[in-house]
């Protein structure tokens, strides 16, 4: 019996609860059996009895009814009975009885939860001081005890309740103890799941997509050819069903990155009236298509510049202007964008898509947001799509610090309004933007060839044989020279020989991957290709990956299934102009915005840069090539960059009317964008701060270069003008070729050098 019982204590199979329960009522039996005989009567005996049989009961029946805080109650009232009774019987305070009250205090602390908790402890409590009460002033009531049988039960009580409190304590302790283990073994066993969930997604999406990319790139060499209507159809429909695939590939990737916490919001600035451009060219046509109206109002007083995650904007309202066309099969649709002003250099903006289409229940608006939950599933289950489209939007608004929310009428439509707050870069107004003025009329998708380059030379590195086919075939109509590598090694080793104009290059590869070929292309002895434009062409898809290829030095950027227009574009962005002899049909010059390009020149060796509170004038900073990561001035109109929002002058205008003014040093974050664009321009960083015991800049600065091979921070030890000085003679030691070395020593060796600058 007894080592069943121990059995069912450790059993980690039952419920924490259930097992504390077991062995806290186990210790109150123990104590009952030792202080109701203290009574010295048969009636003490019988009570005793009736007492451990009823206990035993109600624990056996609150187990398998599953009501153990009812059984706990039950038992508490029992021993709020019986403890009494006990001491009156054994002596009063002039026995071992007090002692045991102790046990009643515990039982309740710990079997019982909540309001009943507090209600029975203080009702505990109230029966100890009353007990205490009616054997102080009605001594008569209390049975009359010898003063040896006192001594030697007081004495008995205080060893058996601190046994079995000690007892109690070490079971409860071992049980936290294990529960605590096997939290943590649960913990990491959810993490290493949770990690191995995402690198098969990742993984997953990399490998589905290089297939894809054939599909799409061979099935796009077809279009092009002069084939019967028929043929055609079924290639446009094949088109259409492999960028279905891709959507659908890119919710899933998209849901594991929110999901593992490792999707990035990317502020960068943008144009509003590009983003709305762009929305609008992709949604009016599929509304066209379905017989629907597609309409457009957008306030004229937003800002032509925002700051914000453009990628991550422009996929909540694809998504939700595509969730619209999808469930409306008549009437319209329509994006209205709202701006409204906080402070001087920050705006609020909703965005509100509306449609005409099913709507939704009531009793399911609540879980419109919920990953693979589709509603009203048996009336919409022609529709496609996974039912992430929502989700994804929702965490990712939440993401940006937004709010979403639905208001929605069943069989009349539904509204979907998203605000997000956004800092302002151009303060002039977008003005009038209509659906007329931006919609570029597309009459048939038909390939045109945007320029022709036979002197050009490129080489285009990846593992995947078909990959390298469908580029050399979507590139074959502009005549460049086109080598091909299987291998980071053997790109190496053709870069040996050879001098190229460009170099695409996918980055999942064996042996040698894409980011560490790159890094050996830029320091190979005797290379050819050390300063060539290198463009990341890869299946590892995600718009985080956009700040990673920039921060390793790519020159752009393009996922994979790319267009042959793309593709185009992007190698006519970085090839030498004199090389390029543009077609005479220019419809496919605006298609490069859509293209990542990181940089348009040649990178430097080594650039010097530095904090904005250097007090360096304007004129020597151009001059000496010097790059400024600004501070920020915050004051009571908000929060403002340093020389770039708010001048020396205006802050200098706002302090002399008496109002606050104070720097706050870039964040590690604000760090890591600046070192990364700096990359695009100079292989090497060498950063001069303020010193650093005056300021956060130089521990922020010195986090994120732990992020680069090629960053070094270094302070200055001086404020202001001092500071500049020292900048100003490390960026002419660079532009006459000093080695970084030789700044380093400089800068760190000051104090005893005199200055020859001219």
């Amino acid at each position: 019996m007894l080592k069943k019982w121990f059995e069912l204590i450790f059993d980690h199979r039952i419920g924490l609860r259930e097992r504390m329960f077991r062995v806290v009522t186990g210790i109150c039996m123990v104590a009952l059996v030792i202080i109701l005989p203290m009574g010295r009567s048969f009636a003490n005996l019988l009570i005793l009895a009736a007492s451990l049989a009823c206990i035993w009961t109600i624990v056996k029946v609150s187990i398998q009814r599953e009501c153990i805080h009812t059984g706990a109650t039950v038992i508490t009232i029992m021993l709020l009975i019986l403890f009494p009774v006990s001491f009156f019987t054994a002596g009063g305070f002039y026995s071992g009885m007090p002692e045991w009250f102790v046990l009643c205090f515990i039982y309740i602390s710990i079997t019982l939860e909540g309001r009943r908790k507090i209600g029975f402890f203080l009702l505990c409590t109230t029966e100890t001081l009353l007990c205490y009460y009616i054997a102080y002033y009605f001594p008569e009531i209390v049975s009359r005890n010898t003063q040896s049988n006192s001594f030697f039960g007081s004495a008995t009580s205080v060893v058996m309740v601190g046994i079995l409190t000690s007892v109690l304590l070490l079971f409860v302790t071992r049980l936290y103890e294990e529960e605590n283990e096997i939290s943590k073994r649960q913990k990491k066993e959810i993490e290493e799941l949770n990690k191995a969930e995402n690198n098969f997604f990742s993984s997953m999406s990399h490998e589905i997509r290089t297939p894809i990319n054939t599909i799409i790139g061979l099935n796009e060499m077809i279009l092009r050819g002069d084939i019967p209507e028929d043929v055609a159809e079924n290639a446009r429909n094949i088109q259409g069903a492999s960028k279905m695939l891709l959507t659908l590939i890119n919710d899933i990737l998209d849901l594991s990155k929110i999901k593992s916490k490792k999707m990035e919001i990317i502020n960068v600035s943008y144009e509003t009236g590009a983003l709305f451009s762009e929305i609008v060219n992709m949604i009016w046509i599929k509304a066209r298509e379905k017989g629907i109206e597609f309409r457009l109002h957008v306030d004229s007083s937003i800002p032509s510049m925002l700051c914000g995650d453009e990628v991550r904007i422009k996929q909540i309202l694809i998504n939700l202007l595509n969730n619209a066309v999808k469930y409306t099969s008549e009437g319209s649709i329509t994006l209205s964008v709202r701006c409204e002003r906080l402070t001087l250099n920050r705006v609020r903006v909703w965005y509100s898509v509306e449609d005409t289409g099913q709507g939704v229940k009531k009793e399911n608006i609540p879980y419109i947001f919920n990953a693979f939950k589709r509603v009203n599933e048996e009336k919409n289950r022609h529709i496609e799509g996974t039912g992430l489209g929502l989700s994804i939007v929702h965490q990712l608004v939440e993401l940006m610090g937004g709010e979403i929310s639905v208001n929605s009428v069943y069989t009349k439509g539904s509204t979907f309004l998203v605000m997000l707050e956004q800092d302002i870069v151009d303060n002039k107004e977008l003005g009038k933007f209509t659906l007329e003025t931006r919609v570029r009329v597309r009459e048939e998708e038909q390939y045109r060839q945007s320029f022709e380059a036979p002197d050009a030379h490129i080489l285009v590195v990846d593992d995947n044989e078909m990959n390298l086919m469908v580029v050399r075939k979507l590139l074959s109509a502009t005549k460049i020279q086109l080598d091909t590598a299987l291998s980071g090694r053997e790109c190496l080793r053709l870069a040996q020989i050879q001098h190229y104009d460009a170099i695409l290059m996918d980055h999942l590869m064996p042996e040698m991957d894409g980011i560490q070929c790159l890094h050996a292309l830029r320091t190979q002895p005797g290379g050819m290709c050390q300063d060539v434009p290198v463009i990341a062409l890869t299946a590892n898809a995600g718009s985080d990956n956009q700040l990673l290829y920039r921060k390793e030095g790519f020159s752009g950027y393009l996922a994979k299934p790319v267009s042959g227009a793309l593709l185009e574009a992007a190698v006519l962005s970085i090839l030498p102009k004199e090389l390029v002899r543009l077609s005479e049909d220019d419809t496919q010059s605006e298609i490069g915005k859509d293209v990542l390009i990181f940089e348009q020149a040649q990178r430097t060796f080594l650039t010097v840069s530095t904090d904005s509170v250097c007090d360096l004038p304007e004129s020597l900073k151009k001059e000496f090539g010097i790059s400024v990561c600004p501070y920020y001035v915050c004051t009571d109109e908000g929060r403002f960059l340093d020389e770039i929002e708010l001048k020396a002058d205006e802050l200098l205008s706002h302090i002399a009317e008496g109002k606050n003014g104070f720097s706050l040093p870039p964040s590690v974050e604000d760090y890591e964008r600046f070192f990364a664009e700096q990359l695009t321009k100079t292989q090497n960083v060498i950063h001069i701060t303020m010193a650093k015991h005056a300021s956060q800049g130089y521990s922020n600065a010195l986090e994120a270069a732990r992020s680069f091979e090629n960053v070094m921070v270094l302070d200055s030890g001086h404020l202001s003008s001092s500071m500049g000085l020292i900048v100003l003679y490390a960026a002419h030691m660079a532009e006459n070729g000093a080695t970084r070395t030789d700044i380093v020593r400089t800068v760190k060796n000051w104090d005893v050098i005199s200055l020859p600058l001219s």
